[in-house]
């Protein structure tokens, strides 16, 4: 019985440090209306990982020793996982959300490559949290990100700018694999996202 509390008390406390908090800094949703076509790039120049704020280069250096003192060559297999993550995972969980509220509600159609469209999306990530699994505890990972529109033919013309913190990244049952984490990280970022811009916009 004090085991089960006292679990219970670590997963309360957990989805308290996982609270996602978003926040407008500027601008308005007013020209959202309309727009059938928003580009969309990710951009994750300056993030920082961990409660250490490692740099992503810091943090990939650092873990994939650690893996290879595991197993050599784990290291090396896993750098290439993720930097892939990427595009394989973390922009296609993003952009999911956004279309399925907002292009299937609304006929707003979020895309990379999209250089034609009036404006675009400048995902920024700031800092993510992997988090962890040991099977009967974990951690959910947390992504911060900065969400800017900006005229695509002039990008200093911010015409939103919205900020994300710690969106929680979690699946059901176990997931030992980081990168699936921190891309549902990114999928809540998405989810949260289009509810703010529907009660904001329409």
């Amino acid at each position: 019985m004090k085991s089960f509390i006292i679990l219970a008390m670590v997963l309360l406390s957990t989805g308290a440090i996982t609270a996602q908090k978003m926040k407008i800094e500027k601008g308005g949703f007013d020209f959202i209306k309309g727009q059938k076509e928003i580009n969309v790039e990710f951009v994750y120049d300056n993030m920082t990982l961990l409660k250490k704020n490692l740099t992503n280069d810091e943090y990939v250096k650092e873990h994939s020793a650690e893996l290879e003192e595991e197993s050599p060559g784990k290291g090396e297999t896993w750098e290439k996982g993720w930097i892939a993550a990427r595009e394989l995972i973390y922009a296609p969980k993003f952009l999911e959300l956004m279309n399925r509220y907002l292009y299937e509600d609304h006929g707003n159609k979020f895309g990379e490559g999209l250089t034609e469209a009036k404006y675009t999306l400048v995902v920024e990530t700031i800092w993510v949290f992997p988090g962890w699994d040991a099977g009967i505890m974990k951690q959910p990972a947390k992504v911060t990100t900065r969400l800017k529109f900006v005229e695509t033919a002039n990008r200093d013309n911010v015409v939103l700018e919205v900020s994300s913190k710690n969106a929680p990244g979690d699946q059901w049952g176990s997931s030992f694999d980081n990168e699936d984490r921190i891309g549902e990280g990114y999928a809540k970022t998405g989810k949260s996202f289009t509810k703010m811009i529907e009660k904001k916009a329409y």
